[in-house]
């Protein structure tokens, strides 16, 4: 019989190094931030911006503090919906266990860490009176590459898998839940992906490698887009960055549906009735809570375009004084006696 289906790759485990407490997701956090940074520096020194190392480095410590806070303090209460971490917010930041085992933090939200990123990064503009709209514009082209090793840190630990599939591609992921086979539609996908039955009990099902499509279309694919495409053809300030919040809220809004959504929350947009089946695609009017704040990612980025279109800053000639800070200008418009 023919399987129309993957397994997760058996080697494949969530630490690095087993028994040591360093996980593939933690390391490609530090890949996707250093991807990040390389490409911030390749912009900067190739196209002349005036922002200094030291300028990089700040802007950078400033930005990764606030996407952990943000990050971990949107997923401990909107992912959460029983409230233990709103009694208890002293554990949103603790990494052990309550028998002293390192967990490290489990739960970031995507979401939580762009706010987080703009909150701490605009502190930084503000501290060193630069353009926010202009450090936007030359780390946002970059994100989206280093994102693609965070969704292949999920892929790696095995977590935030997609709904059950027919697929030829789907993949039977080893901590996914298990059906039991007495239900027909079970027997129904199993027979049509040529998935053998016990007579009794429960079975794994194929899943969407969501995480994949997810580094592929929020990572490479929208990297492209603005690396290649609209970087060099912006012409104000700010226009990268709503590109980015509308490229990829659209993106993740239909790649969601081949997500399963939080099992405590399912869907907050329920239209068609699921009956909790949340790991079967069911109806495109069924949303879930990462499709709500896509939907306003991409509102916020087309205002915020429309708005900065009409009054931002219009973007000057390349040269070395492309990107000044308010001390160089004030120097600038000095007159020599």
């Amino acid at each position: 019989m023919n399987l129309a289906f993957l397994s997760y790759p058996q080697w494949i485990t969530p630490e690095v190094i087993p028994g040591l407490p360093i996980r593939w997701y933690g390391v490609m956090y530090l890949l996707a931030f250093g991807t990040a940074y390389l490409m911030v520096q390749r912009q900067r020194k190739k196209e002349k911006f005036a922002f200094s190392d030291d300028d990089v480095a700040s802007y950078f410590f400033w930005g990764i503090i606030g996407l952990l806070l943000g990050a971990r303090i949107l997923a401990t209460t909107v992912y959460d919906p029983t409230g233990y971490y709103l009694r208890k917010p002293w554990l949103i930041f603790w990494p052990f266990d309550g028998a002293g085992n390192f967990t490290g933090l489990q739960g970031m939200s995507y979401h939580g860490g762009v706010l987080g990123a703009m909150a701490g990064t605009w502190l930084f503009t503000r501290r060193k009176k630069q353009s926010w709209f202009e450090w936007a514009d030359l780390v946002v082209v970059g994100i989206p590459l280093g994102y693609t090793f965070g969704r292949l840190g999920n892929f790696l630990n095995g977590e935030l898998y997609g709904r059950v599939t027919s697929l030829s591609w789907g993949m039977i992921f080893p901590g996914a839940t298990r059906f039991p086979v007495s239900l027909a539609w079970v027997r129904d996908l199993a027979g049509r992906v040529g998935l053998e039955l016990p007579a009794t009990g429960t079975v794994n099902l194929p899943r969407h490698p969501s995480q994949l499509y997810e580094a592929f279309f929020e990572g490479v694919f929208l990297w492209a887009l603005l690396w290649f495409v609209f970087r060099k053809r912006k012409k104000f300030h700010g226009a990268l960055l709503s590109l980015y919040l509308m490229g990829y809220g659209f993106v993740r809004f239909f790649i969601e549906y081949t997500r399963e959504p939080d099992r405590d929350l399912g869907f907050p947009i329920e239209l068609v009735e699921t009956h909790g089946e949340i790991y079967r695609f069911v109806s495109f009017f069924n949303f879930s809570t990462g499709q709500i704040l896509c939907f306003l990612m991409i509102i916020s980025g087309a205002l915020l375009y429309g708005i900065l279109s009409r009054k931002g800053t219009p973007v000057r000639e390349k040269g070395p004084d492309r990107v000044l800070p308010p001390s160089a200008k004030k120097k600038k418009k000095r007159k020599k006696h």
